[in-house]
């Protein structure tokens, strides 16, 4: 897998992640960067800017590190404390929302996220370029059929909070506890049966004429909810 920008480069570094090899700008000339590399004998190549942009479609600043894929966790991994708290992404389709809500729950102390495995945007270098890092530090899960992962959730105590555009506002809700929160498809909203699997159902009041927010954005809203509600207990 390709990933690139300086910052994820300095992260990747900075982390000792594995890094197979280094595509640089023939004129790249962060110093510090090029000697890190050098002290972990990354081989690098060289190459024309031209050349670079047919390997990512993106802003690569000159340097592309070719990376082992992404090292999903086991659901196991993020469930088991009494006050975990767990994001589900049903079909999120935009990597630029995925990296943004990685990093969001990442500050926020979120336990992991889960995201299942078809009709669904993974972790890929826009992912990991809009996490600025966070990616690094938030367990990611990846499974087979959600319906059933929420059922799996049910049975370890989690409750399971759902968000659509008309339900109990979000700030009506117990978020103690074990909690998963549900953030649906950026058009669609949730599925059905994940929808029907939920215990609640939150909603964010649109109080302008926008009528809904971003996937990421709604995130962040009912997380940090869920923070406030931990910290008074």
């Amino acid at each position: 897998m390709y990933v690139y920008g300086k910052n994820v480069a300095k992260e990747m570094i900075d982390t000792n992640k594995e890094i197979k090899r280094a595509i640089l700008y023939k004129n790249f000339s962060d110093t510090k960067i090029i000697n890190s590399l050098k002290r972990l004998n990354v081989p690098i190549k060289y190459l024309e800017k031209k050349e670079m942009n047919n390997i990512v479609d993106g802003m690569h600043q000159g340097i592309i590190l070719d990376v082992p894929d992404f090292d999903y966790a086991d659901i196991d991994t993020i469930i088991n404390d009494d006050d975990s708290l767990v994001v589900i992404l049903d079909h999120i389709s935009d990597p630029h929302n995925f990296g943004a809500i990685i990093r969001t729950c990442e500050a926020a102390g979120v336990t992991g996220i889960i995201i299942p495995k078809d009709r669904s945007i993974t972790v890929n270098s826009t992912v990991i370029k809009v996490s600025t890092g966070a990616i690094n530090n938030m367990p990611i899960v990846k499974v087979t059929n959600l319906a059933r992962t929420i059922e799996y959730l049910k049975d370890k105590g989690f409750w399971i909070v759902g968000t659509d555009m008309n339900a109990t506002p979000y700030y009506e809700i117990d978020y103690s506890g074990k909690t998963a929160i549900v953030i649906g498809n950026e058009g669609d909203g949730m599925t059905r049966l994940v929808r029907q699997s939920c215990d609640f159902i939150a909603s964010i009041p649109m109080l302008g004429t926008t009528n809904s927010l971003n996937a990421s954005v709604a995130t962040g809203i009912i997380v940090y909810e869920a923070i406030k509600c931990r910290k008074k207990d």
